[in-house]
């Protein structure tokens, strides 16, 4: 059987790649970052490599924001490059890209394996919380909200593209999942409170209740925008097993899907056909 990765059947096994990260508000610096990993989750084997949210981009200010959104040219063809170069697909964590009302989106761009952007998702649910008295977040003051959930069909394989906050509404990944979705994304950029209080818990059961594949790239540390993000980027299988962990620290983990496994799953536990209540 050819070794090139656009002859990769449904029989086989894939190789997943989480990449974490500790972006600056240097576009940049991020951008090189962001390759090297890249080409390290390839040279390790893997198909499909996912980036965490905010991988162009941790910024400080509006001003920062919109720059980077002005030079989204500059992410798609590093992203396009890398994916062709690598022969692997990329999911693009997220980027922000300009609005007319001055505001940007929260976008995750998707590259198949010859570098041809076959994919674009707009984060749907943004973080206007308080995660407590002294922190708050209001994304929908500077960001756009996307209207359309997106499943992907590449390498045979059906992804459902999320991003980080969606996590929490588990309609979105119920609708991916009727589509067809096998691997859910979930590119982040958590709180340190938030992540220590729920991230696995939300994660695993994204997976436990589609019975499908999660992979979950983080970003890691300390921000120059003050900002500390969670870490602990996960890969976690249809029977909600945390398969691959990385805690603290930029860095790339793997894991292999198997999809036969996953089909199989499905079969002997048919949960998504028992629903009686639909809507």
């Amino acid at each position: 059987m050819s070794n090139d990765v656009n002859t990769i059947s449904s029989e086989q096994s894939l190789t997943l790649a989480a990449v974490q990260m500790n972006s600056t508000s240097v576009l940049e610096e991020n951008l090189v970052s962001a390759r090297a990993f890249i080409d390290e989750a390839r040279a390790g084997g893997a198909d499909i490599i996912a980036l965490p949210e905010n991988f162009s981009l941790m910024s400080e200010t509006k001003e920062q924001r919109r720059n980077v959104a002005e030079r989204a040219s500059e992410v798609e063809a590093m992203l396009s490059a890398a994916a062709q170069e690598n022969g692997a697909v990329i999911i693009g964590g997220s980027t922000p890209l300009p609005t007319p009302d001055g505001r940007v989106t929260n976008t995750c761009l998707v590259f198949d394996q010859s570098g041809h952007r076959i994919g674009r998702y707009d984060k749907i649910h943004l973080f206007d919380v308080s995660v407590s008295s002294s922190e708050s977040y209001c994304e929908s003051r500077h960001i756009a909200p996307g209207e359309t959930p997106l499943a992907l069909s590449v390498l045979d394989l059906m992804m459902g593209i999320t991003i980080c906050y969606d996590m929490r509404f588990p309609e979105l990944y119920r609708r991916l999942a009727e589509a067809g979705a096998e691997l859910f994304s979930v590119p982040s950029a958590f709180t340190v409170p938030t992540g220590q209080a729920h991230w696995h818990t939300l994660l695993r059961a994204r997976a436990i209740e589609n019975l499908a594949w999660v992979i979950a790239p983080a970003q890691v540390g300390e921000h120059p925008n003050g900002r500390r993000t969670f870490g602990h980027s996960l890969i976690i299988n249809p029977w909600g097993e945390i398969v691959a962990e990385r805690a603290g620290g930029p860095g790339v983990i793997f894991a292999r899907l198997d999809r036969a496994d996953a089909a199989q799953r499905r079969r002997q536990f048919p949960a998504l056909e028992h629903r009686v209540l639909k809507g």
